[in-house]
């Protein structure tokens, strides 16, 4: 019976050896459940996301056993790529919309494993055990529901982790054999894209503390036009450090009028670009984003682990200053891009490929 929490999988460098692969899906994890006509989709942190995604309630009670429970992930398919904006802009209050964007966008239910079948629990199970199951229960699945490769071949994992990342993938996940479903454990593995980046650092959002320390660092890098277009943040600083950054960057404090990114003039004429740019919050529409503007003269070596459009998937991660930078020399032109690869190539009758 929901909730139940998923099982967790811990990061780690390579791919363990003797394990079964599957590519990294990028969406919304999400354990589901039928029963006869009920179906209810739990989030990651045991929510109730049903509500948000009726096309996939309609493609269960037609593609699914009466009775199961799966694990798996909510994806967007636009074209031949996972589209995860559209994805997040699914998690809307209004019902009317999430009804439009529902035929507009609709969503697909990639399954990994499966913790309960009929009147049978198969959590305490090997995961061998619980594959060869899935597959077999998923054989009628349509054109919303998916059963996500694997292998257990480590040449073709590794293939998978450098060819699949073009259809929006973001690594791979390696599951033990013999491993139980242990609830809110990291017992599985992952292994992502591990990339380095040189940004300019154009403002910062205060602590929520205070203004005596930096809450993120606001990072740009600069479009073939010589725009300077918003990337990421990073944030993960000790506190003495967020403290000592504001005296560090206090210099370099600029206006509105003079930054690159004067958002309030632009959100004035498109309003929907207050989200794009920081000036509000899908999830919090209370929440202040506003930031301190700083002249964009200092460059940061940011990791990352992959792109979504022109940002970074994930908030990046502090590396080391980069003094010997030219501001203006930080442009796109420095990102791996990965090789195009067609989603359909990866599950059949998903996306457009």
């Amino acid at each position: 019976m929901p909730p139940v929490s998923p099982m967790l999988a811990k990061p780690v460098g390579a791919m363990p050896p003797g394990a079964s692969y599957e590519p990294k899906w990028d969406g919304f994890r999400s354990i589901l459940f039928r029963d006869d006509d009920e179906v209810e989709l739990g989030s990651r942190n045991e929510r109730p996301m049903t509500r948000y995604f009726p096309e996939l309630v309609e493609a269960a009670r037609a593609e699914l056993p009466e009775r199961c429970v799966i694990d798996g992930e909510i994806v967007v398919p636009v074209g031949d790529r996972l589209d995860f904006e559209a994805l997040q802009l699914r998690l809307h209050p209004a019902a009317s919309r999430v009804a439009m964007l529902a035929g507009k966008t609709p969503a697909s239910f990639i399954a990994f494993d499966l913790l309960a079948l009929g009147d049978d629990d198969f959590t305490a199970r090997p995961f061998s055990e619980r594959r060869a199951a899935l597959v077999e229960a998923l054989t009628q699945a349509g054109a919303a529901f998916h059963v996500t490769p694997a292998t257990t071949d480590p040449g073709t994992a590794r293939r998978w982790f450098d060819e699949f990342e073009g259809a929006g993938l973001d690594g791979l996940i390696a599951k033990p054999l013999d491993v139980r479903y242990v609830p809110d454990k990291r017992v599985m593995f992952k292994v992502k894209h591990a990339r380095t980046a040189d940004c300019v650092v154009a403002g910062y959002r205060p602590h929520k503390s205070g203004d005596d320390a930096v809450g993120s660092l606001l990072l740009g890098l600069y479009l073939d036009d010589g725009t300077l277009a918003s990337v990421g943040v990073i944030g993960a600083f000790p506190m003495a450090r967020r403290r000592q950054l504001v005296a560090e960057l206090a210099p370099l404090v600029s206006t509105f009028d003079e930054h690159p990114w004067n958002w309030a003039a632009q959100v004035a004429a498109e309003p929907d670009l207050a989200r794009r740019y920081g000036g509000g919050s899908r999830w919090n529409a209370g929440k202040d984003l506003s930031f301190v503007p700083l002249r964009p003269e200092r460059v940061v070596e940011v990791r990352y682990d992959h792109m979504e459009g022109r940002r970074f998937r994930h908030t990046a991660q502090f590396n080391r200053w980069r003094p010997d930078r030219d501001p203006r020399s930080c442009t796109y032109e420095q990102l791996e891009v990965p090789v195009t690869f067609r989603l359909g190539d990866i599950v059949p009758g998903l996306g457009s490929g």
